[in-house]
């Protein structure tokens, strides 16, 4: 596993510092492409507590953020139901980069340009450590998962789909 000797802020981090999170930083050999399998074995844990960063809208375009885990997919029709929409869609790459100015590839929930609700997949909740991006790509932040509801509000569903 590739340790770089320093990995330099993100507003990720500031944020989180500026909360006085608990997190460990994660530094790995980013591949296009690579999504969570990559991040997984550079790290060397389970690929079910990497946890993805996706931006999506609903049906009137309003941004939203799900995280879900790294092994698996979204199903965006159990997701709108929980949510009230009528649809909910990933957005197209330049507009969530738009939305959360952060990278595709490389998008944290944590300190997004534009406010969004955070949706959380409820197994997320359940484990004791998860690694999420950190704000750019082959960086993740070790954080102990209760993180999600306190920092960022974020709702628990159920819209998992065994990728």
């Amino acid at each position: 596993m590739a340790k770089k000797e320093h990995v330099s802020e993100t507003p990720a981090t500031q944020f989180l510092r500026k909360q006085a999170a608990v997190f460990s930083e994660h530094p790995y050999t980013y591949e296009e492409h690579g999504g969570t399998t990559v991040s997984a074995r550079e790290l060397g844990v389970d690929e079910h507590s990497v946890v993805k960063t996706l931006v999506m809208q609903d049906e009137l375009a309003k941004p939203l953020i799900v995280l879900m885990h790294g092994d698996c997919k979204v199903s965006t029709k159990n997701l709108a139901r929980q949510i009230g929409c009528k649809s909910v869609e990933p957005c197209k790459p330049e507009v969530a980069q738009r939305h959360s100015g952060y990278m595709v590839g490389g998008t944290s929930p944590f300190a997004t340009k534009k406010a969004m609700p955070v949706y959380v997949e409820q197994g997320i909740l359940l484990l004791d450590k998860i690694y999420i991006n950190g704000g750019k790509r082959g960086y993740l932040l070790g954080i102990n998962p209760a993180l999600l509801t306190e920092l960022l509000k974020a709702q628990a569903v159920e819209c998992a789909l065994d990728d």
